[in-house]
């Protein structure tokens, strides 16, 4: 098993006992979060939900507005209908989408109230926060990390 693979493993046990259980992936693209999100996912049994493919399907036939309201309670049923105590999301750019009008961060701890929730988030760690995107982006969004339990992903050089 992958050392990174035991560590997430190990903050998905510890984050068991927090008010939010959420473990954020966060790498910049290439960092190998979705192949290490997999890796975690065959070690406990799980597949991990493709956010983007799903939500997007879900939300198809609906309106904007609707899409914007719905989509809160879209994510919870999602979670509450799949098995187990864990559960893995990858692809999760739909919700930084800005015609959703919603606050992505926040409605990953809403649903990880009940069940451990292990994230791949692309973004990076800098000055204390958490960031997706950059400054000026449409989609940018920067958040305190305290109270946040992320594990960093480092771009690798291997190809």
């Amino acid at each position: 098993m992958h050392n990174q693979t035991q560590n997430i493993l190990q903050a998905l046990n510890e984050a068991e006992y927090l008010y939010h259980r959420l473990v954020l992936l966060v790498g910049e693209a290439g960092s190998g979060k979705t192949t290490v999100l997999q890796e975690v996912c065959n070690e406990i049994g799980i597949t991990p939900i493709n956010l983007n493919l799903e939500l997007s399907q879900l939300m198809l036939d609906m309106t904007a507005k609707r899409r914007t309201l719905q989509l809160p309670k879209i994510l919870e049923e999602m979670v509450n209908n799949t098995d187990g105590k864990t559960i893995a999301i990858d692809n999760i750019e739909i919700l930084f989408d800005v015609n959703l009008q919603q606050d992505p961060l926040r409605l990953l701890q809403k649903i990880s109230r009940n069940k451990n929730i292990i994230v791949s988030w692309n973004g990076i760690v800098k000055n204390s926060k958490l960031l997706y995107a950059v400054p000026g982006h449409p989609e940018y969004r920067s958040y305190d990390k305290s109270d946040l339990f992320i594990i960093p992903m480092q771009k690798t050089n291997k190809f």
